[in-house]
């Protein structure tokens, strides 16, 4: 059995393919963004989703004083907006236009769905911190495929 040393776990766990969103707010009169892979639905009574941010994170403790955000389910049209949005610093938004969705959440346009959350509850989990969500509005576009990330790749989902 493999080790559990984070490069060989974090092989294990790519077995998993994951969606890809984008989550975003303006934040001290500054648009802030960031890529996950870690959303996850959780409730429909309340509505609630979840995201898992590690502590190493430079944009998730500005983002994490926003009190509402946007999450944007990255979709076909995004895909080449992705290389772009892994980058740090103020080149991650250069030159993309952020939707506002709300007066301080940011989504982009032409994705598979969109949702504007509040923070519900945070939970320390190991070299993370776990996030509750609560979902207070919501889109989703039928055309788009969304992105799916697997084995370190960027795909799109079949439509059927």
């Amino acid at each position: 059995m493999p080790s559990l040393l984070g490069t060989d776990l974090r092989h294990t766990f790519a077995a998993y393919p994951t969606g890809m969103v984008m989550i975003a707010a303006e934040v001290d009169g500054r648009d802030e963004a960031m890529l996950a892979n870690s959303f996850a639905t959780v409730s429909l009574d309340p509505p609630l989703v979840s995201m898992a941010f590690t502590h190493v994170s430079t944009t998730w403790p500005r983002l994490r004083r926003a009190a509402e955000l946007g999450i944007t389910v990255l979709g076909e049209p995004q895909r080449d907006l992705v290389p772009q949005l892994r980058r740090s610093g103020p080149a991650r938004l250069a030159g993309i236009d952020l939707e506002r969705a709300s007066d301080q959440a940011r989504t982009l346009t032409g994705a598979a769905a969109v949702l504007v959350v509040r923070p519900h509850h945070f939970i320390p989990a190991g070299d993370h911190e776990l996030v509750l969500f609560e979902v207070v509005g919501h889109h989703r576009d039928e055309v788009v495929s969304p992105l799916t990330y697997f084995g370190r790749r960027v795909g799109v989902a079949a439509r059927d």
